[in-house]
Parts: C-alpha cells; structure tokens; sequence
C-alpha cells in the first residue's frame, strides 16, 4: 500500500514523493523556495514574514499567541502537521523537521488563496458557526489597564457609565483579573463586589454584555484546591502521580499555582460547572479565557499518558465552543472555530502599532478568522502607569487600524488621557467603524462558511503583482482597501492595485499606482475598489 501511494505520487510531483519519503523515512521535508514567498502559522512573528533565508521557527512554542502547524505559500504550497514541527530557511530551501513524521506536503493551485483554501478544506474546515455579533458589531471594553488588579463593583460602573456619557456606544464589557475570590474559586470577591447581581442588572440595562476574565490554574491556598488533588483534578508533578496533596505547582505571572488536568473528563466537568453557574445565578454572559500557553503545560503528568502541552492547550480552547462569547490569547490549532484570537498584548509603542497588520493578516491566513487587535493603545498596564508618557497621536492611530478590523477593543479610557481633539478623532474612527459594520457582520458571516479571512493582505486578493511585503496596507473583504497612518509622521505612501479606486474625498484613482498623501490626525485612509 504504501509502495502504491509512492508510485502514484511519482505521476503528479517529485515534492509529494519528498514528503512521503520523509514520512515513512523519519528525514527531514527540503522545499525549494524558488521564487516563492511563505508564511508560517506563528501569529506574533507576523511582522517578520514573509520567511527569508535565516528564518526559522518552532511549532513547540506558542509565543504566547496563537500556532497553526501550517507553512503557506503564494504559489499554492502548503507544509503541515497535527504534531508541533521545526523549520527553517536556507539557501533558498525550506528544511521542516518533524520527530512524529507526521509532515504533509502539497502543491495547489497557484497563489496565496489556492493553498490556504486547500489548507481550510483539508485540514482545519470551518465549523459554520461564529462568536456573538456583538464582539463585531460594536466595540469592546476591557477594564484591565484603568482597574488592573483592583477591580471592584464601584468602579467597574463608573467605567460603564463613563463610556456612555462620553458618547461611545455600550458592547461587550469585558471585567478583568481579580474579580474572584481567588484562582479557582469562580466566585464575586464579596469585598469588592457587595452585590454582584445589582451590577450585572445595571450592566445589561445600559446595554452591555458582560464577560469575565477565567484561567485554568487554582491557588493552593484555597478550599477548592484541597477538594480538586484529592480528586486528581489538576496536574501532577511527574513523580507525584498517583499521591495526594502533591499536584505540581507551577510558575506563572500571578505567581505559583496548581492547573488543571483537561484531559479529565471530570475536570472538564468541574470547569463548566463553574462557568456554568456564573451565568446561571449572575447572569454573565461570556468569558475571557487566559493563559493556556504551552509552557504552562511543561514538566507535568496528565490524567492521561502522554498529553503534550499543546494538547492541554487545544483542550482548554474546546472548553470555549460552549461559550459564543468567549476570547483567546493562547492557542493550539483550532483554527475554523467560532473562538475570538486576540494579539498578544502590545507596548504603547510606534513599533508595536506596526505590527497590529502584519500579526492580523497572519492570523487570517492561519486560519484564525474571528480575530482581534491587541486593546485600543496597547495592552500591557505599565504603559499607562503613573509617570508614563502617552501618545496621543499613537492612541488615535491605534483606534484607526482596530476601526475596521473584525474586531476593536479599547480598555484605556480615551476620555481619561486625551484632550478633545484627539479624543474626536477616536470617536470619528468609532463611526467608521459603524458605517462599515454591516460589512464586517455580512464577512464574518461567510467566513464562518468559508474560512475566508475577514481582512486580507493584497497578495491574498491581488496575487503575483509584487504586493507579498506589503505589511501596512490590507482589506477589508475584497473592495475596501485600508491604509492606516502607522508611524509619527501624518505622511505615508499607498500602493493601489490595478482597477478603479475611490478615496475619502470620492475622487477616483486608477491603479496600479502608488500615492503618497498626508492624513490629518482623524483621518483613516480608506479606498473602495468600483471596477
């Protein structure tokens, strides 16, 4: 059978039999670049693709975002694994390693398209479902960077109503790490939130949906803790598998705390009991899930043998499927899902701005469709401490790209730190964001069929016309072009594909060409294709 399979590749390709040759041989799969360009599936390298002679990456690592084990081409070739695989790219070849032999490669079609149309239909199809519509039809809030670790009942309403009395309509209100009693313990912290029930009602009432911040660890300190290791719940420290009160302890940003074992079912069972019942009796109506990266995972055994990191990651994203409301930072394929991807958080930096696309369009040709940029100005709290000092052209800039991308997440308040001009911009990009809505519902709706991605990179839409390096431009469907200021300056240059082009102004350019325009501060460049 397997000489059959040889035999018949032998007819359609040499790169097929190469593959095979690997598989059945445990070598190494060599592809010729040729004058190809590829993309692999790790979504924070997205700002160092396409890969060049020097590259190289690892499946093993999750970088603390989204992995796809999936090499793409724009000349339809695709590389990949159900198992984490290495690569890298010299003279001109790409060398993918694999300890499972388990690569497969193919050649279809010609472009970008081509190969990842394969890729959804093969390997990751969509499931035909999407998250709530609220996660696109409206923006989010997250009161991480104005709480932090203090979030409390008070002013997680004053938050809420600040929003709308600043004119920004209500959507999904996400409330952030350390509302709980503790890890694990998925109850309001009846200290900070006196009566959890009057907040949720006020909540809903202004017009928000709510979802709460969840992880998978729990605190050795607590009662629950003791009730999950006598019933081998969490994970064991390898020598400790079958004794009590020894779960593994393991570190994480919030410090040390035991996990839990997804691949019990009984865990499983215990975690949606929990969630479960945060709806039931609060009335919440979705979660953010953190954590789940692959080293979290690392050192440790499993209910059941041989469950590697990445297959504890992949089982904590299953636990979202139940959930339409839900968000992701780490993750292990799934692609297809109805699961929101979020970036990694970013610095309140130009060169983290400047990433936003790149990372985006990555993540749609990974097959992650339902995704969101990392919060309005970046994410990570120290940016935004006392003494910190804040860009305002950076935050409007920021709220420009997020403006028409699947999704758009603010947690610092605009209002907070802006002066009025700079805060009506950000509201200008809030109402692009409403004119094209219906657009990205009617996208996020066919991708949900297709796998498309909702944005898309010109090479995606416009292949072998010399657009593959073009990492600050991309569109939204097939029309809509989008060129976001990214840097200080209010200049920047434009490539437009061939065809009839409309700007802002209802001025009509004829491409190919390149422009080169300055963009007022609460200006978003936008172009739509009419021929």
């Amino acid at each position: 059978m397997k000489n059959l399979k040889i035999l018949l590749l032998l007819t359609i390709s040499l790169f097929p039999l190469t593959a095979v040759f690997a598989q059945l041989n445990n070598e190494l799969l060599k592809i010729p670049v040729n004058n190809s360009s590829w993309w692999a599936g790790i979504i924070n390298k997205g700002d160092m693709m396409p890969l060049q002679n020097g590259s190289s990456g690892t499946f093993y690592s999750n970088y603390g975002n989204q992995v796809n084990p999936l090499l793409i081409s724009n000349d339809g070739q695709t590389i990949w694994s159900e198992d984490p695989f290495e690569f890298e790219v010299k003279d001109d070849t790409i060398y993918a390693y694999s300890k499972t032999n388990n690569l497969l490669y193919n050649k279809t079609g010609n472009t970008l398209k081509d190969a990842f149309l394969y890729a959804v239909k093969t390997y990751f199809p969509p499931s035909g479902k999407m998250p709530d519509e609220l996660l696109f039809s409206a923006p989010q809030y997250n009161t991480w960077i104005e709480l932090m670790y203090d979030q409390n009942q008070k002013d997680i309403l004053k938050y809420a109503h600040s929003i709308i009395d600043n004119g920004f309509p209500p959507g999904v209100l996400m409330i952030d790490d350390n509302w709980q009693e503790d890890y694990g313990k998925w109850d309001f912290h009846p200290g900070r939130f006196p009566s959890p029930e009057l907040m949720m009602d006020t909540l809903h009432a202004l017009g928000f949906k709510v979802m709460l911040w969840i992880c998978p660890f729990v605190s050795p300190d607590c009662d629950v803790y003791r009730e999950l290791d006598a019933g081998n719940l969490l994970l064991k420290s390898p020598e400790s598998r079958d004794t009590v009160n020894n779960s593994a302890i393991i570190r994480w940003w919030n410090g040390a705390s035991a996990e839990l074992d997804l691949s019990n079912p009984e865990t499983q069972e215990w975690f949606h009991e929990q969630l479960d019942y945060l709806q039931k009796k609060y009335g919440v109506d979705g979660f953010k899930f953190d954590a789940g990266d692959f080293e979290f995972y690392e050192n440790v055994t499993s209910f059941k043998k041989n469950v590697t990191p990445q297959e504890q990651c992949e089982l904590y994203a299953r636990i979202g499927l139940e959930y339409p409301l839900n968000e992701y930072r780490a993750m292990w394929k799934m692609a297809g899902q109805p699961l929101v991807n979020r970036l990694r958080d970013k610095a309140h930096k130009w060169k983290d701005v400047q990433k936003l696309i790149p990372d985006i369009l990555l993540q749609g040709i990974a097959g992650y469709n339902f995704t969101c940029p990392d919060m309005v100005g970046g994410g990570e709290f120290t940016s935004f401490l006392k003494g910190a000092e804040t860009d305002q052209d950076m935050i409007v800039r920021s709220a420009q790209i997020h403006a028409l991308m699947p999704m758009m997440q603010f947690s610092v308040a605009p209002w907070r730190i802006l002066d009025d001009a700079h805060l009506a911009a950000v509201k200008k990009a809030v109402e692009i964001r409403k004119e094209y809505t219906p657009l990205i519902l009617e996208l996020a709706k066919e991708s949900a069929r297709t796998g498309e991605p909702v944005v898309r990179s010109l090479e995606y839409v416009f292949p072998h016309q010399g657009y593959e390096n073009i990492k600050d431009e991309f569109m939204l469907g097939n029309r809509i072009l989008v060129a976001p200021i990214v840097t200080k300056d209010n200049e920047r240059t434009i490539v437009l594909p061939k065809g009839k082009w409309k700007d802002n102004k209802g001025k009509t350019i004829k491409g190919p060409k390149k422009i080169k325009l300055t963009a007022a501060i609460d200006v978003l460049p936008v172009f739509e294709k009419i021929k």
